[in-house]
């Protein structure tokens, strides 16, 4: 069988050359140490240590033999997708909390996965019950590492590591130093990557705007803001899950094309706010610091400070969520006339006033809901086909397609989606009769 390629999995990733950070992590792998590397957010710390990770796999062995502990369902999805996509012999699985582990057994039994990317408690309940054999697990990547202790998962990672007595290699990766690692991650000879100096380089492609409120209630301000970015991905960042809940309410009832995204929220919800922003259907996501770690959406335009972040690793952290991958992106601080700028934002940002306020655009995308998904043997190219031809749309008329295992979600131009959700009505996708109607 053949073993997996880096250079193939690039070419399907469509990434032409490794930065610095990535070319090093991947040399040193083969040099068999444990390893700790720092990297700001946005630099592709994801590839790093995947791609040697991922070549050091045997295709022909179906135990599981690499784990990736992360501290979010969202990052354990994304590192999976990007697993996916890059179409190798390698078999990777994503197993979380908030759906029942015995659904999740029997697709490990199924896919026989090469590697498993896991939250802390969800990977201590498999490796308990023997869902996940250990005998064959010799690596162990952290990723977040300081956001896993931050979200108090200090005690399932220690059970979690006992429980894996073979194991050989542990790669810890983080944005920020933590403190101390605690003894129990077990490293023996070490190699530490330092990149924390990329945060000076990723700052100075984000332009930082202070945007004055007259008064304290600052949505007035913020709508005003959103007029002017018209079509643009927005984040707007709040400290508390309540204010986030009434600034998205209050968006929505001035006509903002917006979703929210917290901790509070179901699984499901949560998954379906992210690929309506990452589609296009909703150009603003409004978030507690949730979203500002382990979420990997291209192109975002602007990052909007709500309210003051609480630290400067929160302030750096929001802002890496823009100029990711050596784009350019801006950042918008709203303050009253009682607030100031905290110290550690040294140069003083410039003064920015909305002059303009045309009237909110309804975004150009909206998606469809498909009732089914991957258990029911439905891939994106038979959604794809189903969509232009039982609902009359053509390619030009499809955005992104997700399929997860139990549902679809289908970005297509909103002037259609009227006409190609009537087509649809009652129709079958794949012999199979199901819902399709646009996601709320």
């Amino acid at each position: 069988m053949e073993k997996f390629n880096i250079d193939a999995a690039l070419q399907k990733l469509g990434i032409a050359e490794l930065n610095a950070m990535q070319q090093e992590s991947v040399s040193r792998y083969s040099e068999g140490k444990d390893m700790v590397l720092l990297s700001p957010t946005g630099t592709g710390k994801t590839l790093a240590y995947l791609l040697p990770v991922l070549q050091s796999l045997n295709p022909e062995d179906d135990r599981v033999q690499a784990v990736v502990m992360v501290p979010s369902r969202e990052l354990a999805l994304q590192i999976d997708g990007v697993v996916k996509q890059m179409k190798s012999v390698i078999r990777s699985l994503s197993c979380y909390g908030g759906r029942p582990a015995m659904e999740e057994h029997r697709t490990l039994m199924g896919v026989k996965p090469h590697i498993v990317i896991a939250t802390p408690g969800r990977l201590v309940d498999h490796l308990e019950k023997r869902n996940i054999e250990s005998d064959a697990i010799r690596t162990l990547v952290i990723d977040e590492f300081d956001k896993c202790l931050e979200f108090g998962f200090l005690d399932e990672m220690q059970h979690a590591i006992e429980l894996m007595p073979m194991l050989g290699r542990r790669y810890l990766l983080s944005a920020t130093e933590s403190s101390k690692i605690p003894e129990f991650v077990g490293f023996t000879s070490l190699i530490f990557l330092n990149y924390q100096g990329e945060n000076e380089e990723v700052a100075s492609r984000i332009s930082v705007h202070l945007v004055k409120s007259p008064v304290k209630d600052k949505l007035e301000t913020l709508l005003c803001l959103l007029k002017v970015f018209g079509q643009q991905s927005t984040i707007v960042f709040l400290n508390y899950r309540e204010a986030v809940e009434r600034t998205y309410k209050f968006l929505k009832d001035n006509g903002v094309g917006c979703e929210m995204f917290h901790g509070a929220m179901d699984q499901e919800h949560r998954e379906k706010s992210l690929y309506k922003f990452s589609n296009g259907t909703s150009n603003v996501l409004v978030s507690t610091d949730l979203s500002a770690r382990g979420l990997d959406i291209p192109e975002i335009d602007n990052i909007v400070h709500y309210h003051l972040p609480l630290n400067e690793d929160a302030y750096i952290h929001r802002n890496g969520r823009t100029a990711r991958w050596e784009a350019e992106g801006n950042s918008y601080i709203i303050l009253h006339d009682e607030e100031s700028l905290p110290e550690y934002i040294d140069d003083a940002p410039e003064f920015f006033i909305p002059k303009k306020l045309p009237e909110i655009q309804p975004s150009k995308w909206a998606t469809i809901y498909i009732g089914k998904g991957k258990k029911d043997k439905l891939s994106k190219m038979d959604v794809l086909g189903f969509v232009c031809k039982i609902g009359g749309l053509t390619r030009d008329d499809v955005g992104r397609i997700d399929v997860k295992d139990h549902q679809c979600f289908v970005a297509v131009k909103r002037k259609i989606l009227r006409s190609a959700l009537e087509k649809m009505k009652g129709q079958k996708i794949k012999g199979i009769k199901t819902l399709f109607v646009e996601a709320k």
